[in-house]
């Protein structure tokens, strides 16, 4: 197994995280039974936390790769590079996972190019092995690899979906915004305001979110409350915190900006 330091890959400190339901039985007993998971969530809603909180849980090392249009097989497996004068073969995020038996998270895996779903299809079923098509070999997962991949339903079109035979060789979990209470906690703990200020910031999440839709792609995640939410705690006023971390974060339409600075200066 190859070796990865704790600097590099290992989560040392707990990561603050509070369970919306069965997330993390669910994830503990597919890792221990050697199937991959599926995360469909909102943008913010926690999905990276959790993969932090379950590397730390699981004492596995975490290797995130954020897919983009320009993410090819290639990246994720690896290629050979010049350096220093020779022709060597460099790893990629993929292959350094299933050699390690880390977690990869390839997040928000739709906007990779097709071309990478052949490559991870393989380790995403019984075979569980990586093709290194240049090196002529399978690479082996062993038993501690987990593979995860995640995606925004809410974003994907017809174009950018993920197939059936994609789909349903991965475990899912459905993640969504925490009820109230739980994302004024959360809010609180993780800003540094008190709970009055999260109830508050919850609330005005709750009005851009029914703006979903009707002007708004998406409504202010938790994340974004977290944000506002810090820069209260650092003495901002909490309406223009609102329209810095949250209004200008969701869209630049004059009129939809006008009305959702109207909504948090009703509120505060």
């Amino acid at each position: 197994m190859a070796e990865i330091t704790p600097e590099e890959h290992y989560i040392t400190d707990e990561p603050y995280y509070e369970a919306g339901g069965s997330e993390i039985e669910i994830f503990e007993a597919a890792w221990r039974n050697r199937l991959p998971l599926l995360l469909k969530g909102p943008t913010g809603c926690g999905k990276t936390r959790f993969m932090e909180y379950m590397a730390w849980r699981l004492q596995r090392p975490l290797i995130t790769v954020s897919c983009h249009d320009d993410l090819t097989a290639s990246d994720l497996v690896g290629r050979y590079l010049v350096k220093g004068g020779e022709t060597v073969w460099v790893d990629g995020p993929l292959a350094r996972a299933v050699r390690a038996g880390a977690i990869c998270y390839l997040d928000e895996i739709v906007e990779a190019r097709k071309d990478t779903m052949v490559v991870i299809h393989p380790l995403a079923d019984d075979r569980r092995v990586l093709p290194m098509e240049k090196l002529g070999t399978l690479l082996q997962a062993g038993p501690e690899f987990c593979l995860a991949v995640s995606y925004n339903p809410g974003y994907q079109s017809v174009i950018k979906d993920l197939k059936q035979s994609t789909r349903q060789r991965f475990v899912a979990l459905e993640f969504d915004y925490p009820g109230a209470e739980l994302e004024a906690r959360i809010v609180a703990t993780e800003a540094g305001v008190d709970v009055a200020v999260a109830q508050t910031l919850v609330k005005f999440a709750h009005m851009t979110r029914n703006l979903k839709g009707n002007g708004l792609e998406e409504g202010a995640s938790t994340r974004l409350l977290v944000h506002a939410g810090k820069l209260i705690a650092s003495g901002v006023p909490a309406v223009t915190a609102c329209a810095s971390a949250i209004a200008q974060a969701l869209t630049d339409d004059p009129e939809m900006l006008t009305a959702i600075n109207e909504l948090s200066a009703s509120l505060f």
